[in-house]
């Protein structure tokens, strides 16, 4: 991995490129992020790059964070990432990691925590059938026969029940980057983005592409 960014979503919308055609795009802020750690393999046994995202107050921050913050020199941020890029060594503490890093056209995965749907029934979590809707049926939307009989007489692991539905780490590889406007840290990515508005979303260079 070469490149790759923190950024928060600000929303989708569509934009017309040069042949005229309606793309929709999902609109990240990009950074900037500042690198507060270089690992290095003689000090930490890896070599990596630590960044920091989104400025937070000093009173909302532990002593010890903070003592980590004031070694590098650099204001309280709000996430701490790492990054195992090839070029680490490249970096210098205090360092900033912007949008244009990036470029238009390039292929990227995006990992994000997705949207929390609550606690939902097993037909819309794995699309399970409902059973007949007649008054006399008593049987409409229930779970179904659940486990085996004497043997082995439970329930087998992975039987889709009602349950927790997202906020989980979701990733979207090989969305293609439309447009980059590197004045305001803002990537235009083709088509939708996990997570809700404001997320964070982590940017990496496609693995696949």
């Amino acid at each position: 991995m070469k490149k790759a960014i923190l950024a928060t979503k600000v929303g989708m919308t569509q934009i017309w490129n040069e042949d005229g055609v309606l793309i929709p795009v999902t609109v990240l802020q990009a950074g900037p992020c500042v690198v507060t750690q270089v690992k290095t393999v003689e000090n930490d046994g890896y070599s990596a790059v630590q960044v920091g995202f989104v400025d937070k107050r000093e009173n909302l921050v532990s002593k010890p964070v903070k003592g980590q913050f004031d070694k590098a020199g650099v204001s309280c941020k709000r996430y701490l990432r790492e990054f195992r890029l090839e070029n680490a060594e490249d970096y210098k503490v205090k360092d900033e990691i912007k949008a244009d890093i990036f470029a238009a056209g390039d292929k990227i995965d995006v990992t994000a925590i997705s949207k929390g749907k609550g606690f939902e029934s097993a037909i819309r979590k794995y699309g399970q059938s409902r059973g007949p809707m007649g008054h006399g049926s008593k049987f409409h939307r229930h779970q179904g026969s659940n486990g085996t009989s004497a043997t082995p007489s439970r329930v087998l692991p992975g039987k889709g029940m009602p349950s927790h539905m997202g906020a989980i780490k979701v990733t979207t590889q090989n969305l293609t980057i439309v447009k980059v406007d590197a004045e305001n840290n803002l990537i235009l990515v083709k088509g939708a983005v996990p997570g809700p508005k404001k997320a964070l979303i982590t940017v990496r260079e496609a693995v696949k592409a």
